[in-house]
C-alpha cells in the first residue's frame, strides 16, 4: 500500500494536470482488484516519466516548496497551496502533492490552461512583432558592386570568359567608376563653346566626339587603375566588414599579383589615352588621381578623420578633367594647363569640382554612419565614430552649399534661370534628409534616407545642368521656327550698326518708321 501510494506520488509530480485527470479515470480499477491496479501503475509509471513532459515542466512545475500560480488573465489568479503532510500506512509521513480538485475546481483549471496557452501565444507573437520592426528599422546598406559581382562570378562556370571579365570588373568597383564618368562626361558637354563654333555657324561639330570617346575611356580606366590599388592594399580590413568582405581579393577569386598587374595596365592605358586623345594636362589630372587615392587617401583611412577630405578632393577631380578637356579644343593660345585650368571661362569647371567635393560630405557620411562599428573594427577612423556629432553637421553643412553652388553655375552663364528651380528642387530634398541625420544623430532611419538621397542626387544635379545649358533651348526654338543663323547674324548686325550711328542721325530713322 504504501508503494502505491509513493508511485502515485510520484506520478502526480511528473505530469501534467490535465493528462493526470484523464489518467486517473482510465486506470481506475474495481476496488478488490490490486493486481490490475499494480500492473496499471507500473505501465503508467514506465509511459509518463519526467523527461517525457520536461518541455513543460519549468512552465508548470516549480518546486514543491514553491507555491504554484496558475497563469491566468483574471487580475486574481488562483493559488494552489504548498504540499502537505499526510500520515500514509505503518505511521510514516508523507508529502502530498495537492491535486487540482484541491485547489479549484476542474473546470477552473481547464480554462485556466487554456487561458495559459492563449497567453503564450499572444506573447510570441507580440515578440516577433517587436523583432520585426526593431530589425526593419536598422538602416540596411547594401553591399558594393563589386561584392555583388564577385558573388555573382562564382555561379558561373570556372574557366569562362564571363567569370574572369565579372571578376575584374569587380576590380573597378563599377557603381563608383561610372559616377565618375558622368560627372567629367556632364562638365565636358557644359563647356561654353564660342559663337564661331556652334553647330549653327560651322559644319563641323563643336565639340569633338572622338575626343569625348577618348575622354570617357581613359577617364574610366584611371579610376578602374585606382580602386584596384586600392582593394590591393586593404584586403585584411575588408574582410571584417559586411560590405566589402565578398571583394575578388578578400575571397581569393583573384591573387594580388593579378590584381596588381590590372590595375597597372589599366593606369597606362588610361593615362596614356587622355595623353593622345585629350591633352597633356587632362592625363595629369587623371594621373594625379590614382596617385591621390590609392597612395595617400587610402593609407589615411587609418591615421586620421580627415582622410573624408582628401576622398573629397579626389572626387572634385573628374569634372575638371571633363572641362579641360573641352577647353583644349578651343584654345587659342599654346593649351597649357594655365589656359585650361585658370582663365576666366574656366569658373564653371571649379565650381562644378566644388560642387562634387561638397556632395560626397553627406552621401559617405551617412554610408559610414551604418557601419561606423565595422569601420572602428576594422582600424579605419571615421567621423561616424570618432565625432558622431560631428559627422551629422558636417554632413549638414556641405549639403547646404550646393544651393550657392548651382546658382553660381546661372551667375555665371553655365546654365539658364530654369536650373535655378529644377536644381533647387533636387537640394532642398538632400538638405532635408541631412538635416534629419544631423538632429536625429543618424537614427530612425535618417541615416539610410540621407544615403539614398545621395545616391540620387548627383546624377539628378548633373543631368538637369546639362538640360539647361545656357542658350540650349534658344537654339533648338529656332530651329523649330526655321531661323537659321544667317538671319541671326543680319539681325545682330543691324542693332550694331543702329547702336554704333550718333544720337542725331537716328531721328529720320525713327521718324521713317512711325
Amino acid at each position: 500500500m504504501q508503494a502505491n501510494s509513493m508511485k502515485a506520488i510520484s506520478l502526480e509530480s511528473s505530469i501534467c494536470l490535465r493528462c493526470l485527470s484523464r489518467l486517473s479515470k482510465s486506470t481506475r480499477v474495481p476496488r478488490f482488484s490490486q493486481a490490475s491496479t499494480r500492473s496499471s501503475s507500473t505501465v503508467t509509471g514506465a509511459l509518463f516519466t519526467r523527461n517525457y513532459f520536461f518541455a513543460n515542466k519549468p512552465a508548470l512545475y516549480p518546486p514543491s516548496h514553491q507555491r504554484i500560480i496558475l497563469p491566468s488573465t483574471d487580475p486574481t489568479q488562483q493559488e494552489v497551496p504548498p504540499a502537505t503532510t499526510a500520515i500514509g500506512d505503518h505511521g510514516k509521513a508523507l508529502s502530498v502533492q495537492p491535486t487540482i480538485s484541491e485547489a479549484a475546481p476542474s473546470n477552473n483549471a481547464h480554462n485556466d490552461l487554456s487561458q495559459s496557452g492563449s497567453i503564450h501565444r499572444r506573447r510570441r507573437k507580440r515578440l516577433k512583432d517587436d523583432q520585426s520592426a526593431s530589425v526593419a528599422s536598422i538602416d540596411v546598406i547594401p553591399p558594393d558592386a563589386s561584392s555583388r559581382l564577385s558573388t555573382i562570378s562564382t555561379t558561373l562556370p570556372a574557366s569562362s570568359l564571363r567569370r574572369l571579365f565579372s571578376l575584374y570588373l569587380s576590380l573597378s568597383k563599377p557603381r563608383l567608376s561610372f559616377l565618375i564618368v558622368l560627372t567629367t562626361a556632364a562638365a565636358y558637354s557644359l563647356y561654353p563653346v564660342p559663337a564661331v563654333l556652334l553647330p549653327q555657324a560651322t559644319t563641323s561639330p563643336s565639340l569633338s566626339t572622338l575626343t569625348l570617346v577618348f575622354l570617357t575611356s581613359g577617364t574610366a580606366l584611371c579610376s578602374a587603375s585606382a580602386n584596384a590599388l586600392n582593394m590591393i592594399m586593404e584586403p585584411e580590413h575588408d574582410a571584417k566588414m559586411s560590405r566589402t568582405r565578398n571583394r575578388p581579393i578578400v575571397r581569393g577569386y583573384i591573387g594580388r599579383k593579378g590584381a596588381l598587374v590590372f590595375a597597372t595596365a589599366a593606369g597606362i592605358v588610361g593615362v596614356g589615352s587622355l595623353y593622345y586623345g585629350v591633352n597633356p594636362t587632362v592625363s595629369f589630372l587623371g594621373g594625379l588621381n590614382i596617385f591621390l587615392y590609392a597612395g595617400i587617401y587610402t593609407p589615411m583611412k587609418r591615421l586620421s578623420v580627415l582622410n573624408t577630405w582628401v576622398g573629397a578632393v579626389v572626387g572634385g577631380i573628374p569634372p575638371l578633367m571633363g572641362w579641360a578637356a573641352a577647353a583644349g579644343q578651343t584654345a587659342t593660345g599654346s593649351g597649357g594647363w594655365q589656359e585650361l585650368l585658370f582663365k576666366e571661362e574656366s569658373i564653371g569647371g571649379w565650381l562644378l569640382a566644388t560642387f562634387l567635393y561638397a556632395w560626397q560630405f553627406p552621401h559617405f557620411n551617412a554610408l559610414s554612419w551604418t557601419i561606423r562599428d565595422e569601420y572602428k573594427f576594422a582600424g579605419y577612423r571615421m567621423l561616424a565614430w570618432v565625432n558622431p556629432r560631428m559627422n551629422g553637421r558636417v554632413a549638414f553643412r556641405y549639403a547646404l552649399m550646393s544651393f550657392p553652388i548651382c546658382g553660381a553655375l546661372w551667375w555665371f552663364g553655365i546654365t539658364d534661370q530654369g536650373f535655378l528651380l529644377t536644381s533647387s528642387v533636387v537640394n532642398a530634398w538632400i538638405v532635408r534628409e541631412a538635416w534629419k541625420f544631423w538632429r536625429k544623430d543618424g537614427y530612425k532611419g535618417s541615416a539610410r534616407g540621407l544615403f539614398w538621397a545621395g545616391v540620387w542626387h548627383l546624377p539628378v544635379v548633373m543631368v538637369l545642368a546639362m538640360a539647361h545649358k545656357k542658350g540650349l533651348w534658344e537654339g533648338i526654338w529656332q530651329r523649330l521656327n526655321g531661323e537659321t543663323q544667317e538671319d541671326m547674324c543680319a539681325e545682330e548686325d543691324e542693332v550694331d550698326a543702329l547702336q554704333d550711328q550718333p544720337q542725331g542721325a537716328l531721328r529720320p530713322i525713327v521718324s521713317a518708321i512711325t
